[in-house]
């Protein structure tokens, strides 16, 4: 049993560092723009190539994952992630940005539904929320805290986060070769399985279901968050220093639920109770934020809506888990593509929406998750018959 936790903790330790590697990136972007003379567009395309190759791979390495192993595909992606980092760190011109990035992307995902489907074949049901948590933590982990690690360690120089990344990541990659282990239960599966294809699961009305709702929600949740910080400076006059504190506490508020309270709330209310919970608190919120001149209201309300996304995130993908049968790589592949596509296109739908009104984007979001919550109880209610 011990040796099939560590071997779990270890692959989550390996999603923990890609994000934190994908967190380095934010405090040296001022920098890095000023020091390569690119343009806002360039930095842009820089940030959103990573989100754009984890769309377009996702849903083959969920397949793979299936077919040749969890092991193979955590081991290729942390390779792929040390040479990322690396590149990011000796790039001398903007194609090694992109390059770098997109490699970065390919890297997230080919782990992110290897990780999920190891987990969940190193758990049983009972054991699946909590696991899941701990999984959604390591992402929402390396968000916070990397940051925070690449301004520290920028000190010795802008590149010098990237080269850290690279080893630690290339140390993940020996690690996973030498420790890890395929689940016994996936190379049962694998033998006994008949080879679904992605119409089989997008068939399936329970898949179809949440799969239109991850798309929707995820859209919506990005509409919201990715120019919450211009929102709140332009429509509440919150300095740099405030949104960051608020966007950490919330962070960390999220990470604590999720490490030790989330097993606890899905046991009291269940994953589709939890997601309709999330939708439902997080449209209510939005809107408070629209119509309210009271900044003290404001940070509150944005503690509630933060929380809720990162509560919706281990439920979808706890709830998926425990139906995915032998297919949780191809599963949560097409979960991981769907939410990516909700992230590309939430961002640029919010930024041409606050061109036309500040206080459209909050209005859209909140309208939005309010449906797709409505949605969630039909889900509930049609799979209980």
């Amino acid at each position: 049993m011990n040796s099939k936790k560590s071997m779990m903790y270890l692959a989550i330790s390996n999603l923990f560092l890609v994000f934190l590697g994908v967190g380095l990136v934010i405090p040296v972007m001022p920098q890095l723009k000023e020091e390569m003379h690119f343009s806002g567009a360039t930095m842009g395309m820089m940030m959103s190539i990573f989100a754009i190759t984890q769309l377009i791979i996702s849903p083959i390495a969920g397949v793979l994952s299936d077919r040749i192993g969890r092991k193979k595909m955590i081991a290729t992606g942390m390779l792929i992630f040390s040479l990322s980092e690396l590149l990011f760190g000796l790039a001398q011109a903007k194609n090694g940005f992109f390059i770098s990035r997109g490699l970065g992307g390919v890297a997230a995902a080919l782990l992110m539904p290897s990780v999920t489907a190891f987990v969940a074949d190193m758990t049983t049901i009972a054991e699946r929320s909590k696991a899941m948590g701990l999984v959604s933590a390591a992402i929402s982990g390396g968000f916070i805290i990397g940051p925070g690690v690449g301004g520290f360690i920028a000190y010795l120089g802008i590149r010098a986060p990237f080269y850290g990344a690279a080893i630690l990541a290339f140390i993940g990659f020996i690690l996973t070769l030498t420790v890890l282990k395929e689940p016994e239960k996936r190379i049962q599966a694998a033998v006994e399985a008949k080879k679904g294809s992605f119409m089989d699961i997008l068939k399936n009305p329970i898949f179809t279901s949440l799969f239109i709702i991850i798309l929707i929600s995820s859209f919506g949740l990005q509409a919201f968050e990715s120019i919450y910080s211009i929102m709140a400076t332009i429509n509440f006059g919150f300095t740099t220093g405030e949104i960051a504190m608020v966007v950490t506490v919330s962070g960390i508020l999220a990470l604590i639920c999720q490490l030790f309270f989330f097993d606890v709330i899905v046991q009291k209310l269940s994953e589709i109770g939890l997601i309709q919970l999330t939708f439902f608190a997080s449209s209510i919120f939005i809107a408070v934020i629209a119509f309210t001149n009271n900044n003290l209201v404001v940070i509150f309300s944005t503690f509630v809506v933060f929380l809720a996304f990162d509560l919706f995130r281990p439920a979808v993908t706890t709830y998926l888990s425990k139906h995915a049968g032998d297919q949780q790589g191809t599963i949560n592949g097409l979960n991981s593509t769907f939410t990516s596509f909700g992230n590309i296109i939430g961002p640029i739908a919010s930024g041409y929406m606050f061109d036309v009104n500040h206080f459209f984007p909050y209005y859209v979001s909140a309208a939005i998750l309010l449906g797709t919550g409505f949605l969630s109880l039909f889900l509930s209610v049609k799979k209980n018959k």
